[in-house]
């Protein structure tokens, strides 16, 4: 996705404590709500962190629960003061992760996943060397523009803009540690695939744990 790109602060991070944290990526309209929800669904033991936007609810979604829908004003306001751990502007709206709810969490112990764009990627891993980084990709580029098409919460011209990002987006997979592909209709065989790059994280001899 296309935007300008900030991030704040700098963690730290020692193998002894700490939680681990992964961050999922991946090109609009490929699964990656699905598949948390499905993550969530079982109950796979992770603190979901829950992104922050300016951009206008959709029906189907549920604010503190898909996202933390906030005005404009509200958000730059969170991101002078230091409180967003990365942001972003993507499509004419801002995107971040609210910084204290990652804190806290790493500090429990517990391990983080952050659903954020290739930018976003890229800021936590500059600002986190231990964060796992997965990439969740469509079979192919015509698979994802069905499933997008089908969804139909884009117009023709977003759709365009959209498919463009996504291959700029599918170009970046080698700065990733794994990746995902979602066939389609095989959604259940993604999921078993991040929770055992979770799982296999987690039985390092010295896991990469992050704390903020």
């Amino acid at each position: 996705m296309s935007g300008h790109h900030q991030a704040s602060g700098r963690l730290s991070a020692t193998p002894a404590s700490g939680g681990i944290l992964s961050v999922l990526s991946g090109p609009a309209g490929v699964g990656k709500d699905d598949l948390i929800r499905t993550l969530k669904a079982q109950g796979f033991p992770m603190h979901y962190a829950v992104t922050m936007t300016t951009r206008p609810r959709r029906p189907s979604e549920v604010d503190g629960v898909d996202y933390h829908f906030v005005t404009p004003a509200v958000f730059q306001e969170l991101r002078a003061a230091g409180e967003l751990l990365e942001s972003a502007e993507v499509h004419g709206h801002s995107y971040g992760t609210p910084r204290a709810q990652v804190r806290a969490a790493l500090a429990a112990g517990k391990n983080v996943l952050l659903k954020i764009d290739v930018q976003g990627a890229t800021s936590v891993r500059r600002l986190v060397p231990e964060a796992v980084l997965i990439f969740l990709a469509p079979p192919s580029v015509e698979a994802l523009r069905e499933r997008m098409a089908q969804r139909g919460t884009e117009d023709a011209d977003d759709l365009a803009r959209r498919l463009r990002d996504a291959a700029g987006e599918l170009a970046q997979v080698a700065s990733y540690d794994y990746l995902v592909v979602n066939h389609t209709g095989r959604l259940a065989a993604a999921v078993e695939q991040v929770k055992a790059i979770v799982v296999a994280e987690s039985c390092r001899t010295v896991p990469r744990r992050a704390v903020l």
